[in-house]
Formats: structure tokens, C-alpha cells, sequence
């Protein structure tokens, strides 16, 4: 298009921006015309999709990081024929694809849920990651920020990663319209403060005046033509541009404008303009490594015992050769997480993230979203920092998988700031999330199998400790099952346990066999979901349950326990043991008895809820 048509393509992405919020009564319109030329230009000029085949392999990628500004990327949509008037203005209704912020959900043009800001980026770096290392396809992934969000940290470790990967493949567009939500930015409108920062971190700057769009036309040139670093493209502009009773002015933020029929006819009316958007480049389908049949790692009973986190690193390994698209990241620990034995077999699938948890998640999104199959690891600890990132990819319905070692106190010396003893819970208040705790290497390794062809967000938990084997290499492990490793028809109790303390639930069931008492063993190595059926016959025929977990008692094993007998019927006798203090330094036994999760405080609760259960 030329200077003239942009410029009138501009005004249409704006006049949209109005009528939908007008319509739904909500949105973000200033927010939407302050960038209104930059997409402009981008959809025009230099943007390369197939809207019809969204999954095309060489489709440049778009991120809307400023997610608010929805009304702004539907209107984009219209203007490519993807989507119609009338649809635009379901904008925020009940059934309406068109969402308050886009999500992958509704849409298959959204590469990621976005709205939680600082997160567009880092996902673009996962996606960028993909293009150059992976895919090779050729595609570009663009990126639309707002200036507040560049306060995120999670921004920054997205700068870094990305100059040092050197992905020449990402742009990023700042829309600097120097109003947040409840006044100025930081920074205002001085483009050089930002500029120092990115140009810091090794990217390649432009500024530019947002509403010229000849200035904006040569600066996507130069982004693309920039090889060896990304590229950022800082655009002053001004929110609500367009329209003098809102333009640059406070108080208006995430509002529809007032006199919403005025601000139209201000801004020239409604137009119809069809963009042609160029077309992507010829490109292989994905994923073409080879792959072979998959063989597991095997461990015999009568072997030393293994840890659960040496079990992983092997498995994942015999993963990645037996499918091509599985890959592997890790925070900097990967010689603790085990995923080292990947990254030696399939070094070209593997990403060092360092210690920056955040962008770990977001770099497994991106890759997720780019139909490949990421296992995410650091410590279980460690995943609570990207917490946000993970409820965001179950927003986008992202295929990921993480992985958080040393858990619990059973790390032993270390102390409390490396334990996982809240990530239970957290995963298991993810939407649609598989959360999974093997006790033995044979367990994990057919889990970390298992998990490839789950739906959304799976997480594995594993110990650094080892424990002994106690299943055989062609035992199975259903996701949603749990396995009854002692049972009778004389129980009077039964013991729930995953993971470590497994092994301590079946030493404490020896010893109260030694007093007489039978017990049954569940190992509820899938915690959620979990196995209903086989814990409501449990407490039917015992009548008496203890957990036992080595983690917080809000939201791990025992809740997932209780949450089987919230349909109406009677709860049995339950007593939860799980860490209730502060943890020190430690050896691990020393941790557990100290914890009041070892098998002499199982046996010590069995004893003492069997008494007040059985009349005498």
C-alpha cells in the first residue's frame, strides 16, 4: 500500500477499535488507537500469513503482548477478511470468539493468551527460538508491546535471551504512547531511555514517530534486513489518537469513548478497505527429524535403588529418540534435573534458559505453540516464580511439560529455600493441568512417556534422593490411576502416599502388621487427576485413611484425597500428615522424622486412628 492507503487503513483499524468497544460497553480503544498505524503498516506492507491456513509452516508469527488492545487486532482481522462486521461487534458477548483479551482458544490466528502483561515477548522468544533453531522455515515473529509492561522483569529476560540466542527472526514494536492505566509511565515518551536499555542488552534500536507511516514502513524494512540481533522498534505515539477530547489525555484507560458516534465521524467514518496481505514463503511441514521406535530405560527389582530425577533424564532422553519433536529446556540445573542426558543425546532440541524461570515457561509456550512437544525442567521450587506463566498457558491451552526436582524435605541439608513443598498445590490449581509423582525409575519413566500425549499443562515431580525399585519394567501406569501395593480383606487402614514417601507407608505397614494391624498401601502416583474409584472402595472397606506427603498440607496429596469424597457421601476418617513447620538443615531420614512423614509417624497415626475407629 502506499503512503495514502496506509494512512486511511490506519484510520479504519481506529474507527473499528471504537465502534467494537462502544458495542460491548468495555474495552480498550485509546489503547487500541495509539498503535492503530503500526499495524497498519505491518499487516500491509510486511507481514507474511495465509489466513486461511493458519498452521502454514512458513507464516510469519504476530503477538499481541498488549492484549488489552483487542479491539484493535479484531479489527486487523476484519480488515483481512478473516472475520466480518457483524462478528466484530460480538466484541466481549457471551459466545463471542471475540474475547476481552485473545486467546488461542477461540481463535486459531492468537499465537498465545496475553492480557497478563510482560509475557508477549518472552513467548515470542519461544517462538523465535523455534524459527531459527528448529523449524527453519524462514518466518518472522513480531511482537506488539506497550510501554507499561516494560517495567515486567520478565521483559528483560526475554531482551537477554533473545540478543544472546541472536534471533534476528523477532521484532519487537513499543508502542510509547507515555500513558499506563492510572497515569503517566515511567518513562514517558523518551525513547532513549528505552533505547539504552534494549541496545544494553545487545539489541538493534529504531525510534520512530508511530504515526508516521512512512517512517514506520522503512523501519520494518531495516528490522528485517538486521541480521544477528533482534531488533526493537520504539514508536511514539499517542493514546486515543485520532480524537482531541481523548487524545493523550489521563483517565481514560481501558474505557469506551464517551460520544462514541462523534469520535467516528471525527475520524473520517467507517471505512471497508480489504487488505491483501502478502503471501508466506514456501515451506516444509515441521517437524522432519527422524525419529525411531521408542525403547524406555529399563530397571529390574532386584536393582540398586535409582532416584526418580536420574529415572527422568533417561527416559527423556529415549524420548527425544524415539520422537523428533520432542525438546527440552532447563533453568541452569540441568545436571541436577537429570535433563543433561538429553541435552548430550540431541543437543540441537535442547535450550539453556539460565536461571530465569520465567522465560523457561514462556520459551516452552512459544515452542508449544509452534507444535512441538517441550519438557520444561528446574527445580520444583523454582517453577513458583513463573507461576503466572503457567496459569497463562493454560489459558492458551499450551501442550507443555515441567518438571520440578528436589522436592520436598527429602533434598535433606540444603534447607528450605530449595525444597518444592508448595508446587503440588500450585499445579493442581492450574486449569485442565495432569500433575504426576512417581515413586520408582520404572513409575517415571513410563509417565514421562505418558506425558507427551497429554492435553495441556502436565507436571512431573521427582526426588533427588533414590529409592528402591518396586515395579517391574512392564508394569503400567494410567494417567488417572494409582496402584494397591498391599491389600487384604482384614485392612483396617489404609495408607495414600506418593513419591518418597511410598517407601516409608510400606515400612510403616510392615510394623503394624507386626502389631496385628493390616493395612493396605495405595501409591497415588497420580495426583490429579485422581483415582476416585480406587480410594472410595479403600475407605468402604477400611474405613480409615492416612496420607502422607512430603509437602505442604494446603493443596497436595491430602486434599486430592478429600476432593474423592465431596459428592455427598460419607467422608471416612482421614488424617492428613504432611510438613506443618519450618524445615532446617537436615539429613533427608532426619527431615522426614522431623517432618512427621516418616514410616514411625505413619504407623505411630495408624495406631491411634484405629483405636478410636474399632470399639474394644
Amino acid at each position: 500500500m502506499n503512503t495514502a492507503e496506509l494512512v486511511e487503513l490506519g484510520q479504519q483499524l481506529r474507527v473499528d477499535s471504537v465502534r467494537a468497544s462502544a458495542a460491548a460497553g468495555s474495552g480498550h480503544p485509546t489503547s487500541s488507537m495509539s498503535a492503530a498505524d503500526l499495524m497498519a503498516v505491518l499487516l500491509a506492507n510486511h507481514f507474511r500469513y495465509d489466513f486461511e491456513r493458519p498452521a502454514h509452516p512458513g507464516n510469519d508469527r504476530f503477538v499481541l503482548s498488549k492484549g488489552h488492545a483487542s479491539p484493535l487486532l479484531y479489527s486487523a482481522y476484519k480488515a483481512v477478511g478473516a472475520i466480518d462486521d457483524e462478528e466484530l461487534l460480538t466484541f466481549r458477548k457471551l459466545g463471542s470468539r471475540l474475547e476481552g483479551h485473545p486467546t488461542p482458544r477461540r481463535l486459531p490466528w492468537v499465537e498465545t493468551a496475553t492480557g497478563s502483561l510482560g509475557q508477549g515477548l518472552p513467548v515470542g522468544v519461544g517462538i523465535a527460538l523455534a524459527g531459527k533453531r528448529l523449524d527453519r522455515t524462514g518466518y518472522r515473529v513480531w511482537v506488539l508491546c506497550g510501554d507499561s509492561e516494560l517495567a515486567e522483569g520478565s521483559v528483560w529476560e526475554a531482551a537477554e535471551h533473545a540478543a544472546y540466542e541472536h534471533l534476528d527472526n523477532l521484532t519487537a514494536i513499543v508502542d510509547v504512547n507515555r500513558l499506563g492505566q492510572r497515569g503517566p509511565t515511567r518513562h514517558g515518551h523518551d525513547l532513549d531511555a528505552y533505547a539504552r536499555r534494549f541496545q544494553g542488552f545487545g539489541w538493534h534500536t529504531v525510534e520512530v514517530d508511530g504515526h508516521d507511516v512512512d517512517a514506520i514502513d522503512r523501519a520494518y524494512g531495516e528490522a528485517v534486513s538486521t541480521t544477528g540481533q533482534p531488533t526493537v522498534i520504539l514508536a511514539r505515539t499517542l493514546k486515543g489518537k485520532g480524537v482531541e477530547s481523548v487524545q493523550d489525555r489521563e483517565g481514560l484507560h481501558g474505557k469506551p469513548l464517551p460520544e462514541a458516534d462523534e469520535a467516528i465521524a471525527e475520524l473520517g467514518g467507517p471505512r471497508d478497505i480489504r487488505v491483501h496481505v502478502n503471501e508466506p514463503p514456501a515451506a516444509r511441514m515441521l517437524h522432519s527429524v527422524p525419529a525411531g521406535s521408542l525403547e524406555l530405560p529399563r530397571w529390574d527389582t532386584a536393582d540398586d535403588p535409582v532416584a526418580t530425577r536420574d529415572a527422568f533424564g533417561q527416559a527423556l532422553a529415549a524420548l527425544g529418540s524415539g520422537r523428533g519433536d520432542v525438546v527440552a529446556l532447563d533453568g541452569e540445573v540441568g545436571d541436577s534435573t537429570r535433563t543433561e542426558f538429553f541435552a548430550k543425546e540431541h543437543p540441537d532440541r535442547y535450550f539453556e534458559c539460565y536461571i530465569a524461570e520465567q522465560q523457561l515457561v514462556a520459551s516452552a509456550v512459544g515452542l508449544a505453540a509452534r507444535r512441538w512437544v517441550p519438557y520444561a525442567a528446574t527445580f520444583a521450587a523454582f517453577l513458583t516464580r513463573a507461576h503466572d506463566f503457567v496459569r497463562m498457558a493454560s489459558i492458551s491451552g499450551a501442550g507443555i511439560n515441567l518438571v520440578g526436582s528436589h522436592a520436598g524435605t527429602a533434598i535433606g541439608q540444603d534447607g528450605p529455600s530449595q525444597m518444592g513443598l508448595e508446587d503440588l498445590a500450585m499445579m493442581r490449581s492450574v486449569y485442565g493441568s495432569t500433575v504426576l509423582y512417581p515413586c520408582d525409575a520404572n513409575q517415571t519413566a513410563h509417565l514421562v512417556a505418558a506425558m507427551a500425549d497429554l492435553d495441556g499443562v502436565r507436571y512431573l515431580r521427582t526426588s533427588r534422593g533414590e529409592s528402591p525399585v518396586i515395579y517391574g519394567p512392564d508394569e503400567e501406569f494410567p494417567i488417572g490411576g494409582s496402584k494397591v501395593l498391599r491389600a487384604s480383606d482384614e485392612d483396617r487402614l489404609t495408607i495414600v502416599a506418593a513419591g518418597v514417601t511410598v517407601q516409608e507407608a510400606l515400612s510403616a505397614a510392615d510394623a503394624l502388621e507386626r502389631d496385628g494391624i493390616r493395612v493396605r498401601v495405595i501409591d497415588l502416583y497420580s495426583v490429579k487427576p485422581v483415582d476416585r474409584r480406587t480410594l472410595r472402595q479403600a475407605a468402604e472397606d477400611t474405613g480409615c485413611l492416612v496420607t502422607v506427603e512430603d509437602h505442604h498440607e494446603e493443596g497436595g496429596i491430602g486434599d486430592a484425597v478429600l476432593d474423592a469424597f465431596l459428592d455427598g457421601r460419607p467422608v471416612p476418617r482421614l488424617v492428613r500428615l504432611a510438613v506443618r513447620d519450618m524445615p532446617g538443615s537436615a539429613s533427608p531420614d532426619e527431615q522426614l522424622h522431623a517432618a512427621g512423614i516418616d514410616a514411625e509417624a505413619i504407623a505411630a497415626a495408624g495406631k491411634l486412628l484405629v483405636e478410636e475407629a474399632v470399639v474394644r
